[in-house]
C-alpha cells in the first residue's frame, strides 16, 4: 500500500468511534507499542532508528508500518488531522543519572523533535515517557519548556514519576511519564491507580527457570522473593549482554541470579541444587514485562539492548487505557452538546 493510500485508510478508520490511532516515536522494541495496542490504540506509524529493533517491530506486529528514520527526517504533516495519540520513549540519556545529564545539550535529546512533530500532527493526546531523573530539580527549567511550548500549542499537561511494580511488574523501575490531552480531553484524565502487589522475581520465573528441571527451583524460588531492581544495561557504550554495572550485578545476586551474563538456556538437572543461574533474554523480557511470544531479533547483545531500553508493556497499557476514556468522555460530551442543541 502507498503512503497516500495509508494516509487516506486512516481517514476512513477515523470514521469509526470505536477506533483510536497512534504514532509513535523511538519505538524500540515495542513495549510502550504492545501496551498502547492492549490499551484500544492501533497504530498508524511506529518510528525506530536501530534496524534490530526495527525487524523486532516488524516480526511481532507484520502489519504495521515501521519506519526505520531518524525521526528529524520525519514529516509530521501528512498525517494532520488523523491521529488520537501521539507517544514516544525518547531517548533517556540526556537525563539519566548514571549518564552526563547534559539535557538539552545532549545530541540526542529528541524532545525538540517530538513537540515539531506533535504541532505538525495536531493529535488529541500526547504520551512522552522517560527517565525519573528528568523530574528532578536540575531539570526544571528544562520541563518548563517542554510544557510551555505544549501549551502553546493548545494542550493542558501533567506528569508524574510512576513505579512499573504499581502496574503489576515484578521490578521498580520508575518512569517519568508526560500526559498532554486537548481541553476537552484532559479534563476527563485520571492517572491510573496501582495495581495488586507485584509478584516477586522467583514466582515471574518459577516455570522458566525450572522448564529444563533443575533440582534447586524450589530454593531458588524462595530466596528470590522480591521484585526486581531496575533492568540496566540497555545502552550502547554499555559492554556486553549484562544485568549491568557492579551495583546491579551485587543487587541481583542478592535475589540468587548470576548478572554477569546472559545465558542461552535454564538451568538444568545436571546442575547443583545451590547453583547460582543466569536468566536467559526470555527470562529478562518476562520481568520488563513482556509476554510469551514476544520475538526479539539481532544476536544477544542487541536483543538484550532492546530489553532493557523498553517501556514495560503493562505500564503503557495502564496509561494508554486512561487517555482512551478520557478522549472517548470528550466525545460523549460532545456528542450530547450537539444532540441538545439539534433538539
Amino acid at each position: 500500500m502507498a503512503d497516500s493510500d495509508k494516509i487516506e485508510h486512516l481517514f476512513e478508520r477515523r470514521s469509526d468511534m470505536g477506533t483510536f490511532t497512534c504514532v509513535e516515536i523511538c519505538a524500540g522494541a515495542g513495549g510502550q507499542s504492545l501496551g498502547l495496542e492492549l490499551a484500544g490504540f492501533e497504530h498508524a506509524l511506529a518510528v525506530e532508528i536501530d534496524p534490530d529493533a526495527c525487524e523486532t517491530l516488524r516480526l511481532n506486529r507484520p502489519e504495521w508500518d515501521v519506519r526505520e528514520v531518524d525521526v528529524h527526517h520525519l514529516d509530521g504533516a501528512e498525517l494532520e488531522g488523523t491521529i488520537d495519540l501521539f507517544a514516544g520513549g525518547v531517548p533517556c540519556p540526556p537525563f539519566s543519572i548514571a549518564g552526563k545529564q547534559l539535557g538539552a545539550d545532549d545530541e540526542r535529546d529528541l524532545f525538540p523533535q517530538a513537540l515539531r512533530l506533535i504541532e505538525e500532527m495536531k493529535p488529541k493526546a500526547v504520551m512522552l515517557e522517560n527517565v525519573k531523573g528528568l523530574a528532578t530539580a536540575r531539570f526544571k527549567d528544562y520541563r518548563k519548556q517542554i510544557t510551555d511550548r505544549l501549551e502553546e500549542l493548545g494542550y493542558k499537561w501533567d506528569w508524574q514519576v510512576l513505579n512499573s511494580s504499581e502496574m503489576g511488574v515484578p521490578q521498580l523501575r520508575p518512569r517519568f511519564i508526560l500526559v498532554a490531552l486537548q481541553p476537552d480531553a484532559y479534563e476527563h484524565f485520571q492517572w491510573p491507580h496501582a495495581e495488586k502487589t507485584p509478584p516477586t522475581v522467583g514466582e515471574t520465573l518459577r516455570d522458566l527457570m525450572g522448564a529444563n528441571g533443575w533440582p534447586g527451583i524450589d530454593a531458588w524460588v524462595e530466596k528470590a522473593d522480591a521484585i526486581a531492581p531496575t533492568l540496566v544495561g540497555g545502552s550502547r557504550k554499555h559492554g556486553g549482554p549484562d544485568l549491568g554495572p557492579t551495583r546491579a550485578r551485587a543487587a541481583w545476586l542478592q535475589l540468587g541470579v548470576d548478572g554477569r551474563s546472559i545465558a542461552t538456556a535454564a538451568p538444568s538437572d545436571e546442575d547443583a541444587v545451590d547453583h547460582t543461574p543466569k536468566m536467559t533474554l526470555e527470562m529478562v523480557a518476562k520481568i520488563q514485562g513482556f509476554p510469551a511470544g514476544w520475538k526479539f531479533s539481532g544476536r544477544k547483545t542487541a536483543a538484550y539492548r532492546q530489553i532493557g531500553n523498553a517501556f514495560p508493556p503493562p505500564v503503557a497499557k495502564a496509561i494508554g487505557e486512561q487517555i482512551k476514556k478520557a478522549i472517548e468522555a470528550s466525545q460523549a460530551a460532545s456528542r450530547k452538546t450537539n444532540l441538545r442543541a439539534v433538539g
